[in-house]
């Protein structure tokens, strides 16, 4: 039985990347309204839910980007592991950029620790702003999903590329919570926490359209546009996600979130797509 509605596969590729990135900021909207309700959320709740986030990166980042890479590398007669490596370390490279340039500062850390290039602003935006980072290198991979779809890979479906996007969606939640309530803590409004929470996510459909326009336009740039979707999400993972997820010690909860995450993720893609 064919769940995906009919008017949706009829959709040119970038409106369904449009869409679907949408989705997934709109889901970042709901967890930053958890504002209206909590001035706060227990350290042990938020290191599991970035830990879960973690995951399902880390799970998205092999199943539905580097595994139809290395596929469609070796379709094409490449080595399936060139693209997928060069993409892979393009992508980690990129927001490594990113991450030393844009002003932004972590949860739970004092401002004399913020990143990127010094500036005056004020440590709401900054902690908009390092959740904001999160968010490129998820829409990019949605949007190169869709793309990868209109350009008839094989490996690639739009189930697949719809499992992705709910896997990222679903993630998005903590992180909009994990932007909201602490501007609430730092004396903002609950409404201005939740419109800076629910902006968090705004990038991820100018990022999705930008990954599927990429992909139309230039179809034998694919494996190497998957692999680098996936090294951008790793390095987030890495550089923030884990130590925040791990800073205030609670490394059982993280580590059973990102299990959790993992294997939500991994159930998406394999049962979908």
């Amino acid at each position: 039985m064919n769940l995906i509605p009919v008017w949706f596969t009829e959709l040119n590729p970038i409106f369904q990347a449009l869409c679907a990135t949408s989705f997934t900021w709109f889901v970042t909207a709901l967890g930053a309204g958890i504002v209206f309700f909590f001035k706060s959320i227990n350290r042990n709740v938020l290191d599991g839910m970035l830990g879960f986030a973690a995951g399902v990166m880390i799970a998205a980042s092999f199943w539905s980007l580097l595994a139809p890479a290395i596929a469609l590398a070796e379709e094409s007669g490449l080595p399936g592991w060139l693209p997928a490596v060069v993409g892979f370390l393009c992508g980690g490279l990129f927001l490594w950029l990113i991450d030393n340039l844009l002003p932004h500062l972590h949860l739970g850390f004092p401002m004399e620790q913020a990143e990127g290039l010094k500036t005056g602003w004020r440590r709401s935006i900054l902690l908009v702003l390092a959740i904001t980072l999160h968010n490129i290198p998820e829409g990019l991979a949605v949007g190169v999903t869709f793309g990868a779809v209109a350009a008839g890979v094989p490996s690639a479906t739009l189930a697949g590329a719809l499992a992705l996007a709910i896997g990222i969606g679903i993630q998005n939640f903590p992180e909009g919570a994990a932007v909201s309530v602490p501007l609430r803590r730092e004396g903002l409004s609950r409404l201005k926490s939740f419109w800076f929470g629910q902006l968090s996510g705004a990038v991820e459909p100018v990022a999705g359209v930008i990954g599927a326009a990429a992909v139309l336009l230039m179809r034998p740039l694919l494996p190497y546009a998957l692999a680098f979707a996936a090294g951008a999400m790793i390095f987030v993972v890495v550089e923030e996600l884990i130590p925040e997820a791990q800073s205030d010690k609670n490394s059982n909860v993280a580590t059973l979130g990102a299990m959790l995450g993992f294997a939500v993720m991994m159930t998406l893609d394999v049962a979908l797509g």
